[in-house]
């Protein structure tokens, strides 16, 4: 079992930054392929981007080609935390954000965890 806690959400102007924070207890946290997925209002939960274990140290992160270039993945495994920085922030980005851990791809039904959700909202 995991436990997902996101936080950091919030209400930004166009072009501002934020970082949103993904806590994990409950399990070996380094092995554990972790994902952001969003969802606005009436949409359909979408892909943001991931971060999994390549090999014994190193990570492989995608992102979904709406973020690719603005959004970046990290994670430290000594605080069970993962990070989705968001630079250039444009008005639909707003969202419910949700981390999400177990997965290897880009379909929300592939993952095992999920937290709460954190609201996004950027205004132009």
């Amino acid at each position: 079992q995991v436990q997902l806690v996101e936080s950091g959400g919030g209400l930004v102007q166009a072009g501002d930054s934020l970082r949103l924070s993904c806590v994990a207890s409950g399990r070996t946290f380094s092995s554990v392929a972790m994902g952001w997925f969003r969802q606005a209002p009436g949409k359909e939960r979408e892909f943001v981007g991931s971060h999994r274990p390549f090999d014994s140290w190193r990570y492989y992160a995608d992102y979904a080609d709406s973020v690719k270039g603005r959004f970046t993945i990290s994670r430290n495994n000594a605080k069970n935390a993962v990070y989705l920085q968001m630079n250039s922030l444009k008005p639909e980005d707003t969202a419910v954000y949700y981390c999400a851990a177990g997965g290897y791809s880009s379909v929300p039904a592939d993952y095992d965890y999920w937290g709460q959700g954190t609201q996004v909202t950027v205004s132009s």
